[in-house]
C-alpha cells in the first residue's frame, strides 16, 4: 500500500492516573507464588515491564478514548466539522452493540456526516484504522479522519489474579498462559489524520505491508462475555513463547514487502517503534530483521502492553521527545494476535 496526500496532522494520548507495579501484582499473587515456589521478581524480570497504568474504577473505554481525541483536536486546530470519519480501534468496548465509536463521537460532538464504526484487530487496531482511514482520504472522500482506541486493562488484570489465586491446580507449567495478561496496561490514543492539501503537518504516511498467518490464530484467545467493564470475568489464553516465535516469523516475512512498498532501506530508517510487548519480544524482532536496537523507542518499562493504543502512543511519545525530527523517517511495526502483522511507514 502507498500514500501520496495523507499526513498525520497530530497525536493526542492520555495517561491513566493510577500505577500498578510488577511488584504490587506478585504481592497479589503471593499465596501462588509461595505454593509454586516462584522466585520474587520473575515477573519483572521475564517481561521487562516495572509497571504499568490503570484507570480508576469505572472509567468507560469511550471516556478515556474521547479523552485523547479533543487532544488531538486540539492539537490540529482542525474544526470538527471537517472530520469525515471516526473509528474507534480498541480492544475494549463499552458494550457489544452499539458501536463504542457511536459513544465517542457523540462525546466529541463530531458531525452527523460522518461515518462512524468500530474496528477489532487486537492490537492491530489502530494501524489497521490508519490503513482504512488513509484509503478514504487518498481517494478523495473524506479530507479528515479521528482514529481513537481507550483500552481498559482492570478487568482482564482482575480476572486473571482471581483465577489464579481460586485455581488450586495450577503448577509452575501450567500457570505459563497467564502471564501474559499480567502484562496488560491502560491507556488511550488518538491519531488524526488529514489531506495532505489541508495539512499544517510535515508527517505523511508513505505505506507500508501487511501480512496475515491466520494457521495460528490459537496462540492467544480471550473470551468476553459481559464487555470490557469492571467486574467482567474476562479471561485470555496465550502461548507466549510459540505466539512470540510465530509473530517475528510473521514479521520478517512482512518486512521485503514493507521496504518494498516504501522504497527505504534499513539504515535509512531513523526512529523504530514497535508493539510494546516484553524485552525478549523486541530482542528477538530487532535480531531477526537486523534493525539496530539504538533507534528504538520503547514505552514498555513504564506502560506494558496497552494493546492496540501501545505502537501509537509510544510514536507519539517519540516525535515529542525529538526522536522524529526534519527528515526522518519513522517505522511502525505492528504484530498482533490472530496472527496479523502490519508494518507503516511515516515520512518527516
Amino acid at each position: 500500500m502507498r500514500y501520496e496526500h495523507v499526513n498525520i496532522e497530530s497525536f493526542g494520548y492520555e495517561l491513566p492516573p493510577l500505577v500498578l507495579s510488577s511488584s504490587e501484582i506478585e504481592e497479589q499473587l503471593r499465596p501462588v507464588y509461595q505454593r509454586l515456589k516462584l522466585p520474587e521478581g520473575r515477573l519483572e524480570l521475564m517481561t521487562g515491564i516495572r509497571a504499568r497504568r490503570l484507570w480508576h474504577p469505572g472509567t468507560m473505554p469511550s471516556t478515556a478514548a474521547a479523552a485523547a481525541g479533543e487532544k488531538a483536536l486540539a492539537a490540529a486546530g482542525i474544526h470538527r466539522e471537517k472530520i469525515g470519519a471516526l473509528i474507534m480501534c480498541s480492544v475494549s468496548r463499552d458494550f457489544l452493540e452499539p458501536a463504542t465509536a457511536t459513544i465517542v463521537h457523540n462525546k466529541l460532538g463530531l458531525p452527523e456526516n460522518s461515518l462512524v464504526f468500530d474496528i477489532s484487530n487486537a492490537c492491530l487496531g489502530i494501524l489497521t484504522g490508519m490503513i482504512s482511514l488513509g484509503n478514504m482520504i487518498e481517494l478523495g472522500q473524506i479530507e479528515a479522519g479521528l482514529l481513537v482506541s481507550g483500552e481498559n486493562s482492570r478487568p482482564l488484570l482482575e480476572s486473571t489474579i482471581r483465577s489464579m489465586l481460586n485455581d488450586m491446580s495450577l503448577t509452575r507449567q501450567s500457570i505459563k498462559p497467564y502471564f501474559a495478561s499480567l502484562t496488560i496496561g491502560s491507556g488511550s490514543v488518538a491519531v488524526l489524520m488529514t489531506s495532505s492539501s489541508i495539512s499544517k503537518s510535515p508527517l505523511k504516511l508513505k505505506g507500508g505491508a501487511s501480512r496475515a498467518i491466520t494457521r495460528h490464530n490459537e496462540l492467544c484467545r480471550g473470551n468476553l462475555d459481559k464487555g470490557m467493564t469492571d467486574g467482567s470475568e474476562t479471561l485470555m489464553n496465550t502461548d507466549s513463547e510459540e505466539l512470540m516465535r510465530r509473530g517475528v516469523e510473521a514479521a520478517a516475512g512482512t518486512w521485503p514487502d514493507f521496504l518494498k512498498e516504501t522504497g527505504w532501506t534499513p539504515d535509512g530508517i531513523d526512529c523504530i517503534c514497535t508493539h510494546q510487548v516484553g524485552t525478549a519480544h523486541k530482542r528477538l524482532l530487532f535480531e531477526t530483521l537486523g534493525l539496530d536496537p539504538a533507534k528504538d523507542f520503547q514505552t514498555l518499562d513504564s506502560f506494558g502492553n496497552i494493546g492496540s493504543a501501545s505502537c501509537p502512543l509510544t510514536a507519539a511519545m517519540a516525535i515529542e521527545s525529538g526522536r522524529v525530527f526534519p527528515g526522518a523517517k519513522l517505522a511502525l511495526l505492528g504484530i498482533g494476535s490472530g496472527i496479523n502483522c502490519t508494518m507503516l511507514g511515516v515520512g518527516c
